[in-house]
């Protein structure tokens, strides 16, 4: 990403396509009961002009997919990434026993476009790169033209990286925990009642411990995902990496011990700061 670009979209906001999404369509009149013992936040705020984040969790409360959801007359919709397509429609189809709930693989009959920053479009309102958007939903094969920028693959996770948004399955996968990743704010809701997994992750919040933590760092050194972030030995490792469009600087994400200083951390023997 070119400096001009990083601040053109900076300005004047961007689209994204995401159509390769998996998406979900959930009928019945045990949609919502049903969902809301699957998921981490309460389904049933959910809207017909907004999106809900939320994560699908195993019974160790570890993550095995993030979703948005959002509401029709008569249905629920899920996206989530193209890669969790199988393992997460098996995952909820697994738990519909005697449910009047319906769960239908849609991923080929939508589009799916994102718009955010101070591009417009008409849309559901969702926030998925760290600023305020909308998420257009489209019939296969329909026209769209979003009146702005449409980011390439390598953009948009330069931005997701910069905007400090982790993702599947470089920071959220089965290892990680909803609030190791820092998304317990948008993406979990302790009031709501039980779910799978329900009971690890109220653990958590009320004893405060966690392996791990999520961090947003910069260095001046290049470095990859996997390498590893020390304190004498190492303490975590970095899951993303880009280099800042203006500054040139490596910046990144990665997961390290809970607790650990910022102030002696290291990465391929060069101090790194914390964003």
């Amino acid at each position: 990403m070119t400096t001009e670009v990083f601040q053109d979209i900076t300005t004047h906001g961007a689209a994204v396509n995401m159509s390769l999404r998996a998406k979900f369509r959930l009928t019945g009149g045990d949609r919502v009961r049903y969902l809301n013992g699957q998921v981490t936040n309460d389904v049933r705020r959910v809207k017909t002009d907004v999106t809900l984040y939320a994560c699908v969790t195993d019974v160790k409360g570890r993550i095995a997919g993030d979703v948005f959801i959002h509401a029709t007359d008569d249905a629920l919709f899920l996206d989530a990434e193209p890669g969790l397509r199988e393992a997460l429609g098996s995952r909820l189809e697994r738990y519909i026993v005697a449910d009047d709930a319906e769960l239908t693989d849609v991923t080929d009959e939508w589009q799916l476009w994102h718009v955010f920053g101070t591009a417009t479009a008409d849309g559901l309102r969702s926030t998925r790169f760290g600023v305020g958007g909308v998420d257009v939903w489209l019939p296969a094969g329909a026209a769209f033209a979003p009146g702005c920028r449409v980011l390439s693959d390598e953009e948009i996770e330069m931005w997701r990286i910069l905007q400090k948004i982790p993702c599947w399955p470089n920071e959220l996968n089965t290892e990680t925990f909803p609030p190791e990743a820092g998304i317990q704010e948008r993406a979990m809701d302790f009031a709501k009642g039980c779910y799978i997994g329900q009971e690890v992750l109220s653990r958590i919040k009320t004893t405060g411990k966690m392996p791990r933590e999520l961090i947003a760092f910069e260095s001046e050194v290049e470095v990859q995902a996997g390498d590893e972030i020390c304190v004498e030995k190492a303490v975590g490792k970095v899951t993303s990496v880009t280099k800042h469009p203006v500054t040139g600087r490596t910046i990144g994400l990665g997961m390290v011990k809970q607790g650990t200083s910022s102030d002696s951390l290291t990465l391929a023997g060069a101090p790194l700061k914390r964003r």
